[in-house]
């Protein structure tokens, strides 16, 4: 599907594509551009699955900088939820699933606080609190980014499709998969592990 002669995927891109990682939607924002490999007859925008392999690549690597105890994932869209769930369990990380509280991160005075060093975000304009708070005290973005979100304050976007089931599965199976694989642990979970039940 892409010219990728000499690239080494991290999984064969047939799974990428079973999962449906790069579809994405009938709207592109000019910040998205450069992640899109083309346009569907139907209207619908397709994502290169090489760039999400690369920021994939990108996001462990940043992420085995932080102690797990202080990356923060979140997620409120419910397919997101137990794949979110899932990767915190496996990496040691906080997670903030449904309502992202208002002041989570800026008001020490409410119970919801806590002090991450890192935040990663399943979806820019659905967990945009989350993003909005991260930028105020100075700490990093990662984010899910499908065709029609804005970057905006985002400071690694992995472009994927972040809506579907499969697709988000997928993503945060082969991220936990990674960063076990970086410090020589087991691992010993499937992609359903991570799967969201419909």
């Amino acid at each position: 599907m892409m010219e990728t002669a000499g690239y080494e995927y991290l999984i064969p891109p047939e799974e990428y594509l079973a999962a449906g990682v790069h579809i994405g939607t009938q709207v592109k924002t000019g910040e998205m551009r450069e992640f899109i490999f083309k346009v569907r007859q139907d209207g619908l925008y397709i994502l290169d699955i090489k760039k999400l392999d690369e920021r994939i690549r990108a996001c462990v690597k940043l992420l085995l900088r932080y102690d797990p105890s202080k990356i923060l994932l979140v997620a409120a869209r419910q397919y997101a939820h137990k794949p979110v769930k899932k990767l915190a369990e496996v990496i040691g990380a906080k997670y903030i699933i449904d309502r992202f509280v208002p002041g989570t991160l800026t008001n020490p005075n409410i119970k919801e606080y806590t002090e991450p060093e890192i935040v990663f975000v399943n979806d820019p304009a659905i967990d945009k609190q989350a993003i909005a708070e991260a930028t105020k005290i100075g700490i990093p973005v990662i984010a899910l980014c499908d065709t029609n979100n804005s970057t905006a304050d985002v400071d690694l976007v992995i472009p994927t499709n972040n809506k579907g089931r499969k697709a988000l599965a997928l993503i945060y199976w082969l991220i936990a998969r990674e960063m076990k694989k970086a410090k020589g642990e087991d691992f010993p979970y499937t992609v359903e592990d991570f799967e969201a039940e419909l």
